[in-house]
């Protein structure tokens, strides 16, 4: 596929306006138009942006050859089906789907018709992130810690589904083996669903991960820490930062004036080339229709996340 790949945006909201920003920047494609049920709202972005108005999902899924979809979650399916069914290349905002089963079907269509179907989780595109799998090769111990203020504008799911999502999303990939044990809590705080949850999975290789995540908290931290055999990994997503700890030979040093001090530990900073994560994302996604690269994530990982976020969630609420 040589010519620009003509791409278009349904759902201008929060997410879906970044969308819309980057996808104006991409080389390899057009912004031809976008979405949005509130006609008002999609009138104003689309002048902002310099960009087209479609009245509905179908007269934009006409001109267009891929969708990234930012609509709210109950509809990612329905939306997502409809493209799928008229052989276009789909981009959907995390969570896929409500269900496990919904996420198979679409899986299964996007192959049937030999489509890219792609989930927003932009963490997967953040620069630690994509150093972060030549350096944990074996891990033992995972945390993740994603706190954050409330933030009224997501009504539609809970804290697991809004934003622990992302770290299930790369633990997963990251250690590469079947989780045979869930163990979660949580609570609701400022909202109906769960603002709070903490939980543990247990790998069938032996590796064990401890998330938290919190959307009623008033520090926004997002970090990531690895334990491996002789080395540990410090993650920080907001600066896309990477610390790597090794054991050092302890020996005891001498230093000028008789000073002695052991040496525990090295602490090395990994180079990580900082870029928007969701330029990437979409470029990746351009890159993959065009068939210059093999998707990053296959879609049968995007069921595993999804399986084992409803696992949490069922636990969260038979808890309460």
């Amino acid at each position: 596929m040589d010519k620009k790949v003509r791409l278009g945006v349904i759902g201008t909201g929060h997410m879906g306006q970044y969308h819309v920003n980057v996808a104006k920047m991409l080389s390899d494609a057009t912004l031809e138009g976008i979405f949005d049920a509130s006609t008002e709202r999609a009138s104003q972005i689309a002048e902002k942006h310099k960009t087209k108005a479609f009245p509905s999902e179908a007269d934009l899924l006409k001109e267009v050859d891929a969708v990234v979809i930012a609509a709210p979650t109950f509809l990612h399916h329905k939306i997502a089906k409809q493209a799928l069914t008229e052989k276009k290349h789909v981009l959907v905002e995390k969570p896929i789907s409500q269900t496990v089963e919904e996420a198979k079907e679409l899986v299964d269509l996007a192959n049937r018709n030999n489509l890219v179907l792609q989930v927003g989780h932009v963490e997967r595109f953040n620069g630690a992130v994509l150093e972060l799998g030549k350096i944990a090769d074996q891990p033992l111990l995972v945390e993740s810690r994603r706190l954050a203020p409330f933030n009224s504008r997501i009504s539609d799911v809970g804290v697991v589904l809004d934003m622990m999502i992302h770290d299930i999303d790369i633990v997963l990939n990251l250690v590469k083996s079947d989780v045979i044990e869930v163990k979660a809590v949580g609570s609701s705080v400022v909202s109906k669903h769960e603002d709070i949850a903490s939980v543990v999975l247990r790998f069938a290789n032996g590796c064990v991960a401890c998330l938290n995540a919190s959307r009623a908290s008033q520090a926004k931290i997002r970090t990531l820490n690895i334990s491996q055999k002789d080395s540990y990994v410090f993650l920080d997503f907001t600066n896309q930062e990477i610390e790597l700890h090794r054991q050092a030979s302890s020996t005891t040093q001498l230093g000028s004036g008789e000073i002695r001090y052991k040496q525990e530990s090295i602490v090395e900073k990994i180079f990580v080339h900082k870029d928007n994560p969701l330029k990437q994302e979409q470029e990746h996604f351009i890159n993959c229709i065009k068939g210059s690269v093999e998707p990053m994530v296959k879609g049968d990982s995007d069921i595993k996340t999804l399986e084992v976020a409803y696992k949490i969630l069922q636990q969260i609420h038979e808890g309460k």
